[in-house]
């Protein structure tokens, strides 16, 4: 085994020595204390990338591997101990280990916590929340700070494709227009890099094609491809919209509801989709609740999915959604006589109440998003309250709480 861990540690290197690094946001703060470092995501997000712009700012930078390479389709936890006296004879003895996508090893947290408890700074990437937080718990409880990266966000986008933006007036009318026309492109291809890069969609139709075969598939044993495939066409053909695991069972055939619900914890595994509760104070209505679905990216979710229009409305709200998550926020729906797109809880109470709408200019509309809003906004005692919008800008009095109407790239910055 060990000639050949030379042989792919060698071409690895020389391959990430070649990459152009676009900077990741980051919190620096974490590469500052002993933790073992995961940074975890959907395939192709830029994980990859961020454990090398990582790498490349530490003193000790040469104990790196990736274990996605079909040369090491038979590496084993029995492995790791060949792979430390290949990194020490290649490059003499050091304390910093990187490795990527290494949820593809059974066994490797205990590898990791020998590492780690030896004194040793380990950063690791990985595809799989449920096998990371699995993993994690077990023999990993205290020893770790773990980072969720999403494809490119709005100023990720823009810092990419017109990064002269970020540092012009947005007051100025010529700044918003062309912030604006951006924010329109972004909305609809979505921020996975490479695509952004190529502009190939066949990007998109592989990664999806791994996610679906590689990830979901073959790690979860499951042999009706059929049924998961119109489950994820019809779910990305309704983003943001309500469903049950009952209704879903019947529009892909499926006799027990319980197999769509695994389905869907298979799919959130893999950060493909997310499903957002409705809040209610009791657990047991959360649970019967219909669930709103998102996708991880909106380019991803337009290809995956059917539509006659562009469907604005639903890839803003999607959009929006995404962008809380990578805030770190945590999210409801809320739903009484109205209806609030999101809410954020913090500490065990409802701090802020969120609507989006891509067009409000019509009368109709405009009243049905302030009055769930306003509901909503009753209902936690919340004294602000925030629209988001394509393009509308302006602030709203009633009986002494304010709501703000704004638009969505210039919250997103």
């Amino acid at each position: 085994m060990k000639p050949i861990l030379r042989e792919v540690i060698t071409d690895q290197r020389q391959q990430v020595n070649k990459l152009n690094i676009q900077e990741r946001v980051f919190p620096e703060t974490m590469l500052a204390n002993s933790e073992i470092i995961i940074i975890s995501g959907i395939r192709r997000c830029g994980k990859s990338m961020l454990m090398e712009q990582i790498r490349r700012k530490q003193s000790e930078q040469d104990y790196f591997i990736n274990f996605d390479d079909e040369r090491l389709i038979s590496f084993t936890i029995e492995q790791f101990q060949p792979l430390y006296e290949v990194f020490i004879e290649m490059f003499g003895e050091q304390k910093t280990f990187y490795f990527d996508e290494i949820q593809n090893i059974k066994g490797w947290e205990r590898f990791v916590r020998r590492l780690h408890d030896a004194g040793n700074k380990v950063f690791i990437t990985g595809s799989n929340a449920s096998m990371l937080s699995r993993e994690l718990g077990t023999h990993l409880t205290g020893r770790y700070n773990r980072y969720e990266l999403f494809p490119f966000s709005f100023r990720e986008f823009l810092e990419l494709s017109n990064p002269e933006l970020l540092t012009s007036n947005i007051y100025q009318t010529n700044t918003k227009s062309a912030l604006s026309a951006s924010f329109l492109i972004y909305l609809q291809k979505g921020g996975f890099p490479l695509y952004l890069q190529t502009n190939d969609v066949n990007h998109l139709k592989y990664l999806y094609e791994s996610i679906i075969y590689r990830d979901v598939l073959v790690r979860n044993n499951i042999s009706n491809e059929k049924e998961l495939l119109e489950l994820v066409w019809f779910l990305a053909s309704n983003v943001s919209k309500l469903s049950t695991y009952s209704s879903l069972s019947g529009i892909i055939g499926v006799k027990n509801h319980t197999t769509v619900k695994n389905y869907i914890e298979y799919l959130e595994n893999t950060y493909l989709l997310f499903q957002l509760n409705k809040f209610d104070f009791s657990a047991k209505s959360q649970i019967k609740s219909p669930r709103k679905t998102y996708f991880i990216d909106n380019g991803l979710a337009a290809k995956l999915g059917f539509s006659f229009s562009n469907n604005t409305g639903r890839f803003l709200e999607n959009l929006i959604f995404i962008e809380l998550k990578r805030r770190g926020k945590e999210l409801y729906y809320y739903k009484n006589e109205n209806e609030c797109d999101f809410l954020i809880r913090e500490n065990y109470h409802v701090t802020e109440a969120i609507q989006v709408c891509a067009v409000f200019e019509n009368e109709l509309t405009k009243k049905r998003e302030i009055d769930g809003l306003q509901e909503a906004m009753n209902v936690f005692n919340l004294e602000k309250g925030l629209i988001i919008t394509l393009d509308v800008e302006e602030n709203i009095s009633f009986n002494s709480k304010q709501i703000e109407i704004i638009p969505a790239w210039k919250w997103l910055l």
